[in-house]
């Protein structure tokens, strides 16, 4: 757990996963699960590590190269990237799709809403080709 004012905190949830990729981002080349523990400060497991980074591997974020007994990691993808899969996991496991997006688009502040607008109204602003034949949108 992280430290604040010398008590433990827990971290948010998927804190830990962009601590774990902006660390990889920061490496010259692919490097082992034991230099992101110290990268981090070296308070998290070795397990723990691990674990996150085979998460983001799960995720695609991440891609890992055998190393004697062990892997190396390298990151695929940003931390924004990162987030959007988060955005997208608590979208698609809501119902009324259409009211969440709704509440959110709403919710921002002028200046985010004019950007969400023009990236919107941009053709091809890094969305990728595929489309979610689940609910006819595209694909990260």
């Amino acid at each position: 757990m992280a430290r604040e004012g010398g008590r433990a905190r827990r971290r948010g949830q998927g804190e830990l996963e962009g601590q774990v990729l902006g660390a990889l981002r920061e490496a010259d080349g692919p490097v082992s699960a034991a230099w992101v523990r110290q990268r981090l400060g070296g308070d998290l497991a070795h397990t723990t590590v691990v674990t996150i980074l085979t998460r983001l591997l799960a995720k695609d974020v991440v891609s890992r190269e055998r190393h004697g007994r062990s892997f190396l990691w390298t990151p695929t993808a940003d931390v924004a990237r990162l987030a959007a899969l988060r955005m997208r996991r608590l979208l698609d496991g809501e119902r009324d799709r259409e009211a969440v997006l709704a509440s959110f688009v709403t919710a921002l502040p002028p200046g985010d809403e004019q950007m969400l607008r023009t990236l919107l109204d941009t053709p091809d602003s890094g969305r990728p080709d595929c489309t979610d034949t689940t609910h006819g949108r595209t694909q990260e």
